[in-house]
């Protein structure tokens, strides 16, 4: 179970105006050591509030929590949003906390942020668990997959958020590679999924404007290879061949790494946040283990 023990929570910032990202703070930032340095827990879109089970369970150290651009307390916009935009705002939140290197927990989006931010700034990572990054680049089906993420993206523009989501969630939900004929399948019903249909002209979503720039990331293979052990791609047992998860592989592939086998889903850590539930006591006994 998690430890309970209670901890100084501070909320900072970095940044000013647009380019403003929150974080919070969870224990003393001098209480970090060479053998347990600051853990960095972010998602993208998911802001900080869904690690507060994962964080409970890491009460020997400090944990720090991001909101990511866009998302959460941050301002927010219609702008599209790029992996690299987001792995400068982490450069910049590990800066600010002015502790050396850290330990970087990157789940979905964030991980493909993250993994912009260990190639240009590989000294502000000690270890990186880049959690089931849904990116299209190292994938056989990268073409069809990037399409899906482009209409996707055009779909929410034309239509708004409600055929847009069903769509997105739908497509989340296909194990394997995406077929070429994926597109020429009817649109599923957002009321399937007890979405609204009507658009109420809203483009603000952070899910969608980091679409599809985040799955069309191409990393820099050599600069993550050159980290050798203090990258780990991740994926959950329980994840099939959903694209994360084969996105995970794929990238440890490409960098000649074999991913890592975590509990649960894609949401494997949460534990009640937004609703979902995943193992997070298992999650956190892994995780302690990979960053050991």
């Amino acid at each position: 179970m998690a430890d309970t023990t209670n901890t100084h929570l501070r909320t900072l910032t970095v940044g000013q105006g647009d380019d403003t990202i929150h974080y919070d703070v969870r224990g003393d930032l001098d209480d970090a050591t060479a053998e347990r340095p600051v853990l960095v827990m972010v998602g993208s879109p998911m802001d900080a509030s869904g690690f507060v089970s994962l964080a409970a369970h890491f009460t020997d150290r400090p944990v720090v929590t991001v909101d990511p651009r866009g998302a959460g307390r941050n301002p927010i916009g219609t702008a599209p949003l790029f992996p690299d935009i987001h792995g400068e705002d982490l450069h910049r939140v590990i800066a600010a906390l002015g502790v050396g290197p850290v330990d970087v927990f990157a789940s979905s989006g964030a991980a493909i942020n993250a993994l912009a931010l260990a190639a240009t700034h590989p000294d502000d990572i000690r270890r990186l668990v880049a959690h089931e990054p849904p990116i299209a680049d190292p994938l056989p089906d990268r073409e069809a997959y990037l399409a899906v993420c482009r209409d996707l993206r055009a779909t929410y523009e034309e239509s708004g958020s409600g055929p847009a989501m069903a769509k997105f969630i739908a497509y989340v939900m296909l194990q394997g590679p995406t077929p070429d004929d994926y597109l020429d399948r009817p649109a599923p019903d957002p009321a399937q999924f007890g979405l609204p249909s009507q658009d109420d002209g809203d483009r603000t979503d952070a899910l969608m404007r980091n679409i599809p720039n985040g799955q069309a990331y191409r990393p820099d293979y050599d600069a993550l290879a050159a980290l050798g052990d203090r990258l780990v791609l991740a994926y959950g047992v329980e994840s099939g061949e959903e694209s994360p998860a084969r996105g995970a592989r794929g990238v440890a592939e490409r960098i000649g790494r074999t991913a890592v086998e975590f509990p649960s889903h894609h949401a494997g850590f949460l534990g009640g946040e937004f609703g979902q539930h995943g193992d997070p006591d298992a999650f956190a006994e892994r995780l302690r283990g990979v960053l050991a």
